[in-house]
């Protein structure tokens, strides 16, 4: 059963976390960390911009202990912290669109927060710490409006103990070392969801992997920085044909993180991922998991979803990477790639819808592998030029925005229209229709030369 609408307005996705009315224009954190003991302090200074007029503000804020809490731009009358959320209580209400800069002073144990999928968010490593803050796990280490659609840009200075190497999102702009510590700061100009928000700690050396068209680096243990090295040896070509294919990538680099932990899945965050020392083992799964993460850039944190209903735009995009770059790498074609996961899918249940697949279904590798079916089937629908027409259009009108399954539905139809007038675009509802909202998989429409041939 789906739960009843949330505090997230009527979104049946939202499980109790964020709130709309609400948006967060800018986090400020200033964290104290001691990777020894895992202890947190912790300053957040939000500035909040209310939606709706309102006497109260909801934030999302896990197991931490709350010292203080200070509000600008109204009055404070009294806060209460319990269940994972933060009820900031004014004396008086006050107007939509009014700016107040919430302080909260807080600390304690980070530890990943409870979900619907399992723990998410701070995690300790046997030497560091990783931060997944996808889906709903920002909370576990900063006040937040913890909801998917709400985009916002970050400062965040972390201190550790010396020798650790601090990594968040966004551009690093100054460290400062004394006593034994230092101080990472880091800016995000980019509007980022909070589930893209990260912190990660170790001890890591800096390998530079490729300079164009972006710098692309791996931090990694001293130890595996020359397998990161080997096993990243194609990073560089595969950025430049994404670059091609989905347009300019969004942010200032990317980099990836290797842990010397094992993890059971990497990790995207906004303009890195996360990978295990088992990842570079040869063979595998991660030939795939590569392309799937660095796609993720653009579909997922440049272009992110308003719900987690609407996850297989992320999903669907990243998984048919993976098979763009099979194909252009000397791998299996994407036809090939398509045909063999119809097969397997039409071995399963035909029980998910993809545009609204319900909660416990968010993360199904169904919606993953049916997600760039549905791709691969509308690109042989419209053609190859069009599809990368589509696809290009599709990251830069909403970069930097939140989308839903029908955004993606007018920009196929109005691409479809362009192509191939009214009959197109009508082919073209009806097969997102099937793919999208019946449960039964339907057959892949005839072949259509590969999306990475010459243009």
């Amino acid at each position: 059963m789906r739960p009843a609408a949330t505090r997230a307005g009527s979104d049946p996705y939202a499980l109790g976390h964020g709130s709309t009315s609400i948006r967060v224009e800018h986090y400020d954190l200033d964290l104290d960390y001691r990777v020894r003991t895992n202890r947190l302090a912790g300053t957040a200074r939000l500035r909040v911009r209310t939606v709706v007029a309102l006497r109260e503000v909801e934030l999302d804020l896990g197991e931490l202990t709350v010292a203080e809490v200070a509000v600008t731009g109204a009055t404070l009358g009294r806060y209460r912290h319990r269940a994972g959320r933060l009820v900031v209580r004014l004396t008086d209400v006050v107007p939509a669109g009014s700016v107040l800069e919430v302080l909260v002073r807080y600390g304690g144990t980070p530890r990943p927060v409870p979900s619907v999928w399992g723990p998410v968010g701070w995690e300790e490593l046997e030497d560091g710490v990783l931060v997944a803050s996808q889906p709903t796990g920002a909370s576990s280490w900063f006040p937040c409006n913890d909801r998917p659609g709400d985009r916002a840009t970050y400062r965040t200075a972390v201190t550790v103990e010396n020798p650790y190497v601090v990594l968040a999102h966004g551009t690093r702009t100054s460290t400062r070392t004394r006593a034994g510590s230092t101080t990472w700061v880091f800016d995000e100009t980019h509007p980022t969801p909070t589930y893209l928000a990260t912190v990660q700690i170790g001890r890591y050396v800096d390998v530079t992997l490729a300079t164009t068209p972006v710098p692309q680096r791996v931090l990694a243990p001293a130890a595996l920085a020359p397998a990161a090295r080997a096993r990243l040896s194609r990073h560089a070509e595969m950025m430049h044909l994404f670059t091609d294919l989905f347009g300019p990538y969004p942010f200032d680099e990317y980099c990836v993180v290797v842990t010397a932990d094992v993890l059971e899945i990497p990790v995207e965050a906004q303009g890195m991922a996360v990978f295990g020392s088992n990842h570079l083992r040869p063979g595998g799964d991660t030939d795939r998991l590569v392309p799937h993460e660095l796609a993720h850039q653009w579909f997922g944190n440049s272009v992110s979803v308003a719900s987690w209903q609407h996850l297989w735009l992320n999903e669907g995009f990243a998984c048919y990477a993976e098979w763009l770059w099979s194909e252009a790498s000397g791998g299996a074609t994407a036809d090939a790639l398509a045909a063999r996961h119809r097969t397997a899918l039409s071995r399963l249940p035909q029980d998910l819808v993809l545009s609204d697949p319900g909660l416990e279904h968010v993360f199904d590798d169904r919606v993953y592998k049916r997600g760039a079916l549905t791709l691969h089937a509308l690109r042989r629908t419209i053609g190859d030029a069009a599809y990368r027409s589509l696809v290009r259009t599709w990251t830069a009108r909403h970069a930097g925005t939140a989308v839903t399954t029908d955004d993606f539905r007018t920009l196929a139809a109005t691409q479809a229209a362009d192509v191939g007038g009214p009959e197109l675009a009508s082919a073209v509802g009806a097969l997102l229709t099937a793919w999208l909202d019946d449960p039964v998989l339907p057959a892949l429409p005839g072949h259509q030369r590969s999306a990475t041939s010459p243009r």
